[in-house]
């Protein structure tokens, strides 16, 4: 267990306390999936809540890669991003972003060089000292 596991091999690791179990996964580095096995709930929510790991399941471990309709990634040193259906079609897709400013654009005149309105907007604001 001082590699990272791609096997068929669950190791199961008895402990004495929840904080001992949440104390053991906080202390390594970051798991590509956390799988629980309890019947309570509370347990359940309880460890989720305190740990970062990719992906949970709860009381399964051979399906968690099989639900297609859940992204499925590590976090940190298990890597990063969402693999499986949609997410995994955006997360190794680079959206490029075209922008086409309209013909008329209310910005132009904001920009250099400035004509005869900028002259009379700028002359008009200076009769107005609490403009300026």
């Amino acid at each position: 267990m001082q590699e990272e596991i791609f096997g068929p091999i669950l190791p199961v690791l008895p402990y004495t306390s929840l904080k001992s179990v949440i104390d053991y996964i906080n202390d390594r580095p970051r798991p590509l999936a956390l799988y629980v096995f309890t019947r309570d709930r509370h347990m359940s929510d309880t460890v989720i809540a305190h740990t970062r790991s990719g992906g949970v399941t709860v009381n399964d471990c051979a399906l968690h890669v099989a639900q297609h309709d859940l992204p499925f990634g590590g976090t940190g040193n298990s890597g990063m991003g969402h693999y499986h259906g949609m997410e995994g079609f955006i997360e190794f897709s680079k959206l490029r972003p075209v922008f086409h400013q309209a013909p008329l654009s209310s910005t132009a005149a904001l920009t250099p060089p400035y004509g005869a309105l900028a002259a009379r907007v700028y002359q008009a604001i200076k009769k107005f000292p609490w403009l300026s």
